[in-house]
């Protein structure tokens, strides 16, 4: 079994793993037990009670984080030239269609959110085994493929994000970062949390929230009592 350094152990006297604790309390710990240099982003793991392999009980949605997300979010829009100059008004890092198609194409993936309208999604299309598994690939149902794109980049850059179950039933998201007050952290952690209550497909049977952890980049798990929500 492997050591246990000293300074895991200074972190894991800090709090009792078996236990569950208040969201206010978790934040609290996963703030004291945070030793990374940067400035490490807070995140929700939330075991669900559904088949994500049924398409009647996926989880999927958006939600703007009060405080947004203290990350500065890196924002493509491919689109056609009449619309170029309302993404870039917006606050667009890049814009453009076919130039960014082939560099995509080439393996350029420096961004966080690409956002497209529904007349060039067969071109965008073609990119989906790149920026698929990168989690980049635009979707209506998500509000990245719109008409609407100044409105979109707006949205984003203001701390909207999108999440999904994955395929262990979990879902897993950034809320905020470290350096956040404790209040600014919790806010947003519940505005997550309640969305996914919000969300919950009508096909999942039993306990649909099964367990809260709230940790940092770099942390151990702390359990949160989901009363507290």
């Amino acid at each position: 079994m492997a050591k246990i350094t000293k300074k895991r152990k200074e972190v894991l006297a800090k709090y009792d793993r078996n236990l569950a604790y208040g969201l206010n309390e978790a934040v609290k710990i996963v703030k004291q037990i945070t030793t990374t240099k940067f400035d490490a982003s807070v995140d929700l793991d939330v075991r669900l009670g559904v088949d994500p392999r049924k398409a009647n009980q996926m989880v999927r949605g958006t939600v703007t984080l009060p405080h947004g997300t203290g990350k500065t979010i890196r924002v493509l829009v491919l689109c056609t030239p009449d619309k170029e100059d309302e993404a870039k008004a917006a606050g667009a890092d890049h814009v453009g269609l076919d130039d960014y198609v082939q560099k995509i194409k080439d393996g350029w993936t420096d961004i966080d959110v690409v956002i497209t309208t529904p007349n060039v999604m067969p071109k965008v299309g073609a990119l989906g085994k790149i920026l698929g598994p990168r989690g980049l690939m635009p979707n209506p149902k998500t509000g990245t493929v719109t008409m609407e794109v100044g409105k979109a980049v707006q949205e984003v850059k203001a701390g909207k994000i999108d999440f999904k179950v994955d395929k262990y039933g979990i879902v897993h998201t950034s809320v905020a970062k470290v350096s956040f007050t404790d209040d600014k952290i919790v806010e947003n952690a519940k505005e997550v949390l309640q969305t996914i209550v919000k969300l919950k497909p009508s096909a999942a049977k039993g306990t649909y929230i099964k367990s809260i952890f709230v940790s940092s980049t770099m942390s151990p798990g702390v359990r949160v009592e989901q009363k507290s929500i």
